[in-house]
């Protein structure tokens, strides 16, 4: 449901909103259109509960109550709990925020003892109350709708920032096409430019559903960037494999194709940001840490590496840890580190080659609450389990990018850890979805799990 405005345009529904929808979108409660939008007491002690500390979910617990304190304004306490229109800008008021007030000598449904039952009986209470309107209760907790929906509450999922219902939608980055794809071709024109080969083709059959910055792989050997699209016509520049699969950074070339199309896309100064999702072992963090190193300690092009990650428990935990910021992010990098070691796993003395590196290469372990409101100059930033980020924290943080910075997004879809994420709710398949057109962004699909033959058997059979 990608507007709850148009879902049920018939008719006005009284949408009551759970704590998780909040803080996975503190600005929900705009995206309801000219439908009501409630608030139960419950959640306002919730979010108040929440709102302290330095993790990111106080952040957005502060920034829904404080959104929630700037619709209300001024009005009465009657007002509140019947409804205060919402302002839309020049279109006037659409729709109405409310709070429901605790009731108390109520007959209840569910055992108070726990405050999803506490709201999921004012929903049942209020629907008594208004029977000739639409009540749905809109919650992230899949468990929480089925214990709603058994009391006769309609109950959904918060779909707004859902932009596909199936991953499988999502594309890989490139197309592979059989045989070769200049038998696909009914017109091409060739042309140089500064050592570069490009191609304007024409197709004989109809163009699949291409993006920019895609790339278009066949059998045949031809790589192919898609740098212009129009009707059934593509520019492409010619990219050749043997050149991509004899890429080196710090050391490390590509295994097969599809790494060979990350790093380019990763060592490229034109793209500012590198999406690369796949299985456990597939390269993405090994390939984004050697182009990070060549790019600051050999090349120069960016002062610093920003290594942060998403982390279930991370940010509550860090504040207990003893040490440094950076001390404490260490034991949660360690994927970065790992990757480090196998960088240099030919070195005589690894660890002591290790500690040299990190000692040399400007590279800062940082807990995404530090990146958030803050801005970055000719950094690289490498942000690592982006999967269990939502929508909301991934604008977050790729806004802190300033001049001359480069994103690099790093998931698996697979292994989501986060309470009320899914593949299809995930930050990642919204950045990956809303990017799709973006001149200055590439993202690959990895294939294969080259860690181990054990770690490739466990990913397929497990």
């Amino acid at each position: 449901m990608d507007d709850y405005g148009r879902s049920r345009a018939t008719q006005p529904t009284l949408y009551v909103l759970d704590t998780n929808v909040l803080i996975h979108d503190p600005n929900a409660l705009l995206n309801f259109q000219e439908h009501q939008v409630a608030i139960p007491m419950t959640v306002l002690e919730e979010l108040d509960q929440l709102k302290a500390g330095k993790h990111s979910v106080a952040a957005e617990c502060r920034q829904a109550i404080r959104l929630i304190d700037k619709l209300l304004g001024d009005a009465t306490p009657e007002e509140v709990e019947l409804g205060v229109p919402i302002q839309r800008g020049k279109s006037g008021p659409s729709g109405s925020l409310s709070i429901l007030m605790s009731k108390r000598g109520e007959p209840n449904t569910l055992p108070e003892d726990l405050n999803d039952n506490k709201i999921i009986n004012q929903v049942v209470e209020l629907s008594k109350q208004r029977p000739g309107v639409p009540v749905v209760l809109v919650t992230k907790d899949i468990n929480m709708r089925l214990k709603a929906r058994a009391c006769g509450v309609a109950a959904e999922d918060y779909h707004t920032d859902q932009l596909v219902d199936d991953v499988g939608q999502l594309s890989p980055g490139y197309h592979s096409v059989s045989g070769s794809f200049w038998d696909r071709v009914s017109k091409v024109e060739t042309h140089q430019g500064h050592g570069r080969t490009w191609h304007r083709v024409q197709l004989t059959d109809n163009l699949p559903a291409v993006h920019i910055n895609e790339f278009i792989i066949d059998e045949q050997g031809f790589v192919g960037w898609i740098k212009g699209i129009k009707a059934d016509e593509l520019l492409l520049l010619d990219l050749h494999q043997e050149p991509l699969l004899h890429q080196e950074a710090w050391g490390l070339r590509p295994r097969d194709i599809h790494q060979a199309l990350a790093l380019f896309a990763l060592l490229d100064p034109d793209i500012h940001l590198v999406n690369l999702s796949g299985a456990a072992g597939s390269g993405k963090t090994i390939l984004a840490l050697a182009a990070a190193i060549e790019q600051t300690v050999v090349s120069k092009r960016y002062r610093r590496i920003i290594a942060t990650r998403s982390v279930q428990g991370l940010d509550e935990d860090i504040g207990f840890l003893p040490g440094t910021e950076a001390e404490k992010m260490e034991p949660w990098l360690g994927a970065i580190t790992d990757n480090l070691e196998a960088l240099h796993m030919e070195d005589e003395n690894t660890h002591g080659s290790i500690d040299y590196i990190l000692q040399k290469v400007p590279l800062q372990f940082k807990s995404l609450n530090y990146i958030r409101g803050r801005s970055f100059q000719q950094s690289l930033i490498l942000i690592d389990e982006c999967q269990n980020l939502t929508p909301h924290q991934m604008k977050t943080i790729i806004t802190r990018a300033g001049n001359g910075s480069k994103v690099v997004c790093l998931g698996n879809l697979a292994q989501i850890d986060t309470p009320y994420l899914s593949a299809t709710s995930s930050g990642l398949t919204y950045l990956t979805e809303r990017f799709k057109d973006f001149s200055h962004g590439v993202h690959i699909t990895l294939q294969g799990v080259p860690r181990s033959v054990l770690a490739e058997y466990a990913e397929a059979h497990m």
